[in-house]
């Protein structure tokens, strides 16, 4: 079973992936700031990180930036899940490593879905 890390402060979205991730048969773990989210990344070694770059404790962007520069972590795929629509922050996200920028109120769950999916080659 693969195992998603889900990195987002918002606890019913968090919620609502869960049930969703685990219909189609993912396991997923959720961390609501980016000090979590950079401990889950290490201890669990998940399949893939969906990532929201407004945070509590650690930014987005920190956190990605700390993924990528550890030996430990810097395989996993990132995708970013965010309501920031800039330009430079798409540039940046994937200057930093991240595989994938979605921005929230653009794609729809199934849509999403579908993204994690092709991410974990499935």
């Amino acid at each position: 079973m693969k195992r998603i890390l889900f990195i987002e402060d918002e606890s019913a979205l968090q919620k609502t992936f869960g049930e969703i991730l685990k219909q189609e048969g993912y396991e997923m773990t959720s961390a609501l700031d980016g000090e979590t989210g950079l401990r889950l990344a290490k201890t669990q070694k998940p399949d893939l990180i969906l990532l929201d770059l407004i945070l509590p404790k650690v930014h987005g962007f920190e956190v990605l930036k700390k993924l990528k520069e550890d030996p430990e972590t810097k395989e996993i795929p990132v995708m970013v899940l965010t309501n920031l629509e800039g330009v430079e922050d798409v540039g940046k996200a994937m200057e930093l490593g991240a595989t994938t920028y979605l921005v929230k109120e653009n794609y729809s769950l199934e849509e999403i879905v579908g993204k994690i999916k092709k991410a974990l080659g499935e």
